[in-house]
């Protein structure tokens, strides 16, 4: 790992920059695949599919018989921890419903906000080198507590053409309603626009690549909405000589074996203990069935020494970590402090992998420097708030003069006149 010792301010841009590819480096190729989608639907993805994945398929539908004998193929003891998990997830979710907001205004204006459900909701669940069944979990259960009625799932097919039974299973389990054999920028491209086979959605959801992040991007130019811009996985910890080492560098392992272009920090204001990760790092690794991976992706990591708290969480919140583990004496400064983080961990028995799985939080975060922006995915991510207003005779009384000196000041002069008519018409009663 990189050791970076009490870095000025001005050089935090440089130490921290995400090991990514910009957007202009594959924005092309995405752009491409997306029109041959839209117009040759069905057949484009085919072709992509064949291309990415190395196989083809005679449909890319999940049959009813796939998924029943999915159900049979997994393990108890995996179906046991997903239904575990599933729990955790619902009752967090579930606690975030709120009521209608009900005002009066003044007298005879009333107004209220409701929300309803996003009809339309399409889910991206990676799979590659790791079958993300827990992401099933973290949208679909979310998207069933809203309401929303037709939940599509794509995710890319082995190149024996099927799916991991654990996706499956999960998919079920949750309420997804159709499930599909397609992944990558085809897939986003397909529930953007639609095909033959795949319908298109309103949202889209789910994690992914550099290329997948793109599509994404790209797909909210077709009206499109998206969760949020999510890529390459991260993790940020702060933690002082109170942490205990070989904790702390199963964390760091535990995201960079995520892949290749994922980065992983530890900021300390101890330098013993940053000498102390970096060793438990090194034996750690050895032993995980995903050495390379996460070499390489331990290989763009920082260790940063900085000299106090204050300066640590300056530069944290600079950063603005998806993942955040604080393992500090004095943790509710950081705490009370961090602006900018997707997820925030907190003491040396919450290790990060929680929050992927069964705490309940949803692990579905901006990465990228996003969580200044953005949040992670909630119930209220697949639910849109409408506002109404009903206003009394007595009402339009009350506010009708304001709108008229105002519609006037603005020059709209028919917005002044909706007003007027109506004044007009109870007042010559």
């Amino acid at each position: 790992m990189n050791k970076v010792y009490t870095p000025e301010t001005k050089d935090w841009e440089e130490i921290l920059k995400r090991p990514t590819q910009s957007v202009a480096d594959i924005e092309l190729a995405v752009t491409d695949i997306f029109k041959e989608i839209k117009q040759k639907g069905d057949v484009a993805v085919a072709k992509y599919t064949s291309i990415f994945d190395n196989v083809v398929l005679d449909t890319v539908q999940v049959s009813n018989d796939e998924i029943n004998n999915a159900i049979t193929v997994v393990p108890q003891e995996v179906k046991d921890a997903i239904q575990l998990a599933k729990k955790n997830i619902e009752t967090f979710h579930k606690a975030q419903q709120t009521e209608r907001i009900s005002v009066e205004t003044m007298k005879g204006v009333s107004c209220w906000q409701e929300k309803r459900p996003i009809q339309k909701v399409g889910l991206y669940i990676p799979g590659g080198t790791a079958p993300l069944f827990s992401t099933i979990l973290m949208l679909a259960v979310p998207a069933k507590l809203a309401g929303c009625t037709d939940i599509v799932l794509c995710t890319p097919p082995s190149k024996d053409g099927l799916i991991n039974p654990a996706i499956l299973y999960a998919a079920q389990l949750c309420g997804v309603t159709k499930i599909y054999k397609v992944g990558g920028i085809q897939a986003i491209a397909a529930m953007t626009f639609g095909t033959e086979t795949i319908p298109n959605v309103y949202k889209i959801f789910g994690p992914g690549n550099q290329f997948v992040t793109v599509a994404k991007q790209l797909a909210t130019k077709h009206g499109i909405a998206i969760d949020m811009p999510a890529g390459p996985s991260e993790l940020l910890i702060v933690a002082d000589q109170s942490a205990d080492a070989a904790f702390v560098a199963s964390d760091l392992l535990s995201q960079a074996e995520h892949g290749v272009d994922s980065q992983v920090i530890l900021v300390s204001t101890s330098r013993d203990f940053i000498d102390n990760v970096e060793t438990e790092v090194e034996k750690q690794i050895s032993t995980l069935s995903r050495k390379r991976i996460a070499q390489k992706a331990i290989d763009n990591s920082k260790l940063i020494y900085v000299e106090n708290d204050v300066i640590a969480l300056s530069l944290i919140n600079e950063y603005g970590p998806e993942h955040f583990i604080i393992c500090v004496e004095d943790e509710d400064f950081y705490v009370q402090g961090i602006q900018n983080a997707g997820s925030v961990f907190i003491g040396n028995y919450t290790p990060e992998s929680a929050g992927d799985y069964a705490s309940g939080t949803n692990h579905t975060l901006p990465t990228n420097g996003y969580a200044k922006q953005y949040s992670g995915v909630n119930l209220d991510s697949f639910m849109k708030s409408m506002t109404f207003q009903k206003i009394t005779e007595e009402g339009i009384k009350n506010i009708g003069k304001a709108i008229e000196v105002m519609a006037t000041a603005e020059g709209l002069e028919a917005h002044k006149n909706a007003v007027t008519l109506r004044l007009d018409s109870i007042n010559n009663r």
